[in-house]
């Protein structure tokens, strides 16, 4: 993978790791995020710590504008990228009727309108060139009833698997990575108490680990990547649960 890769949601979280693990593996880097601030500061330490190129590229990606500037960057014949790693999103309270419609209306835009507008800009380019890799951050919510992102996330999965389905033979790969619990910023950010959350301990996993073990499934054009053995299990049994008992453990963590 140590060529070009655009990865969004960039400056913090597994967007963060997946820079920092492709970077040491020599790719040259365009990040995307909402905070040119920090970007720019990311991107300086992987400049120094990997010696990459890293391109910053500031964008809203539920703001058409924004959106449209990422997308023309990657059908861009004279920069080429290679890889495309989805990775912007956030999270909702699952009480979809308490939630305001605006927001649920932003979270389905950016995880699935999104994701939906830049993977279609860069397999353009890609299945011209005849290679390329595109992965999109989904989550183990995906295969169970957890609210709007839940929902959102099994889009990005069915997606994901048609897609590798017909381009791969082509030459482009795209693989739905799904982490569970994972040690970053994330539930932070929608106002949950550091900490477990309820969560057993030994269900939180390392961003590190997310990364290594999404990056490998990919290089293996794997359509699914659930990273961890505990999370494998995990999905197969909730598949086998009534609804109702499936629904009350995907409260767990919120």
């Amino acid at each position: 993978m140590a060529k070009t890769t655009l990865i969004t949601g960039a400056s913090s979280g597994l967007g963060a790791e997946f820079a920092r693990q492709l970077a040491a593996r020599g790719a040259d880097l365009v990040l995307v995020a909402r905070d040119t601030e920090a970007l720019e500061r990311f991107a300086g330490a992987l400049r120094i710590s990997a010696g990459v190129a890293v391109e910053v590229l500031t964008a809203d990606l539920v703001d058409p504008d924004g959106l449209d500037r990422v997308a023309s960057r990657l059908a861009d014949p004279a920069r080429p990228v290679e890889v495309l790693v989805n990775n912007a999103g956030f999270g909702l309270d699952l009480d979809f009727a308490a939630n305001t419609y605006a927001d649920e209306e932003r979270h389905l835009d950016l995880h699935v309108r999104a994701t939906m507008r830049l993977t279609h800009a860069a397999l353009g380019a890609m299945l011209e060139r005849g290679s390329g890799r595109i992965i999109n951050v989904a989550s183990v919510a995906a295969f169970m009833p957890r609210g709007t992102y839940g929902a959102v996330k099994a889009w990005v999965v069915s997606f994901s698997r048609w897609a590798n389905a017909v381009y791969s033979p082509r030459g482009v790969t795209v693989t739905a990575v799904c982490p569970g619990f994972t040690h970053t910023n994330f539930h932070e950010r929608l106002g949950l108490p550091p900490g477990h959350e309820g969560v057993p301990p030994f269900m939180w996993l390392d961003a590190d680990t997310v990364v290594r073990e999404g990056l490998r499934d990919a290089a293996r054009g794997k359509a699914l990547s659930i990273p961890s053995l505990r999370y494998k299990l995990l999905i197969a049994a909730v598949r086998l649960l009534p609804a109702p008992l499936a629904a009350r453990l995907a409260k767990t963590g919120r």
